[in-house]
């Protein structure tokens, strides 16, 4: 009985049928050689879906017995990636896994995310950290990277060692050229993954151009029941490039113009979300607008009116070129507060205008966890969070009461007065209060002593003191080495 692959012509294709036939042969090759399960890295764009598309033809020429290792199918979702794609993904693995049961693949399709406490708001909103730049991006590790990874060990844990396919081609740029041959085995398709040992990387498309991806997408209908013209009718809405699975620094994180988050503000302009919207998703101007905001607040000259002059450490950083410049730290709180305001608002207008009514921006687990990092790190007595949301969005959600107390906006009024009174100042002392009420009623209180060490040896001082203080610190600390 002739296959799928088989029943769809390859006369017209740039590739011919004896190539593909060698592909597809040396893919079964690989894959019957050894025990290790496979790992496909899949974005929803061209080259990780011919990737798959290939691999699953390859295998589907086997006899159902010997298609007995398991093949994952990994789609990283960041919990910001623009919609469109996300939900076009979300019905890609869906079909997937229900294709693998019909068929009698072994193709497992699931998504990896983010732990909650490194997700993208987690980390802007909760803890201040500023949208992400291209000196400090600080998000691919934590919303890609670290989340693939984690799936890859998980597995390693469990068979030993496993093998990544990956859809990247040498035709993409010099630079991938290279990096792609740093790690080969000589004598052998596979190579070393450039950071997890016991895996190993293969990249069955390596050698396609631009063209032979297309050719074989439009010429080969998909085996999970997709329509591959819908990927180039979103390609050319977007007008983007592919966004990879990224598994390490070495693999292209998203930026120019490419499928990735809506939030992504290391690009200067957007024109994916752009080309979305001029192609007639209107609903995501908000989240164009919401990111746009977000860029500006990493403009040189806007920075300090939205970031503090201290790090999250308590400690300032100045400029090597400029002693008397402070490197800004986190977003001030009430800036925060203000992102989460505007947040929630977007996520309200696309609910509202969008075909999604129940589309989320940010969970609420995340919530929670801002809520947390608030009222543990920033002495949010006023409990913030709660009060944001009901004034954004008019509802309310199950918020967890602390049955220890917590201060209060009239502690915190107190306290004010008093410290006015004493020259001191007050975030000093409520610092000092919250490590006390935390600790308070332990049986061991060690800790209590480093914890109060940690804060007085933060800085107190208006900005231009504690600027001249760091740099007596720096000239004792040069004349000692000198």
């Amino acid at each position: 009985m002739a296959t799928q692959a088989e029943k769809t012509s390859t006369d017209e294709m740039r590739l011919s049928g004896a190539e593909l036939r060698a592909l597809h042969e040396e893919v079964r090759e690989i894959y019957l050689a050894d025990g290790r399960p496979w790992i496909i890295g899949y974005s929803g764009g061209k080259d990780s879906t011919t990737a798959l598309q290939v691999i699953w033809y390859a295998i589907s020429e086997l006899p159902r017995e010997k298609r007995d290792k398991k093949v994952f199918v990994i789609a990283s979702d960041t919990l910001v990636e623009t919609p469109v794609i996300v939900n076009y993904i979300d019905t890609t693995l869906e079909r997937i896994n229900k294709a693998a049961r019909v068929q009698g693949m072994p193709f497992q399709a699931e998504k990896v995310k983010p732990l909650i406490q490194d997700s993208f708001w987690v980390n802007l909103i909760g803890r201040g950290y500023p949208a992400p730049s291209k000196s400090f991006r600080w998000c691919t590790d934590r919303l890609k990277i670290d989340p693939a990874n984690r799936f890859i060990l998980e597995q390693v844990a469990e068979y030993g060692e496993v093998v990544m396919v990956l859809g990247v081609r040498r035709d993409e740029s010099a630079t991938r050229a290279q990096v792609m041959s740093l790690h080969q085995i000589t004598g052998n398709r596979l190579k070393r993954h450039s950071s997890l040992p016991r895996a190993y990387v293969y990249t069955p498309i390596e050698s396609f151009s631009t063209d032979d991806v297309w050719t074989y997408l439009l010429q080969l209908s998909s085996p999970w029941g997709n329509n591959n013209r819908d990927l180039v009718t979103l390609y050319r809405n977007a007008q983007a490039g592919e966004c990879p699975l990224v598994i390490d620094m070495t693999t292209p994180s998203c930026g120019n113009s490419r499928f990735g988050c809506w939030v992504c503000t290391v690009v200067t302009q957007d024109k994916t979300m752009e080309s979305l919207i001029d192609s007639g998703e209107d609903w995501m101007e908000p989240l164009l607008d919401m990111r746009d905001w977000l860029a500006e607040t990493q403009d040189p000259e806007k920075k300090r009116e939205f970031r503090d002059y201290k790090r999250r450490s308590g400690r300032i950083t100045l400029d090597r070129n400029n002693p008397q410049k402070v490197i800004p730290g986190p977003y001030y709180l009430s800036v925060r507060k203000n992102i989460l305001r505007r947040l929630l608002e977007t996520q309200k207008q696309v609910r509202k205008t969008g075909p999604n009514p129940d589309e989320t921006l940010i969970s609420p687990e995340e919530l929670h966890e801002i809520r947390r990092i608030w009222r543990m790190e920033e002495q949010d007595w006023e409990d913030s969070v709660p009060k944001v949301y009901r004034e954004a969005t008019g509802e309310d959600l199950d918020w967890a009461q602390d049955d220890a107390g917590t201060f209060t906006p009239q502690d915190r009024a107190a306290l004010e007065r008093l410290c006015k009174a004493k020259d001191v100042p007050v975030e000093l002392a409520m610092k000092l209060l919250d490590v006390e009420r935390e600790l308070n009623g332990m049986h061991r209180r060690s800790a209590i002593y480093s914890r109060i060490d940690q804060i007085f040896h933060q800085e107190w001082q208006p900005e231009e003191e504690a600027i001249a203080r760091e740099n007596q610190r720096l000239a004792r600390k040069e004349k000692v080495g000198a």
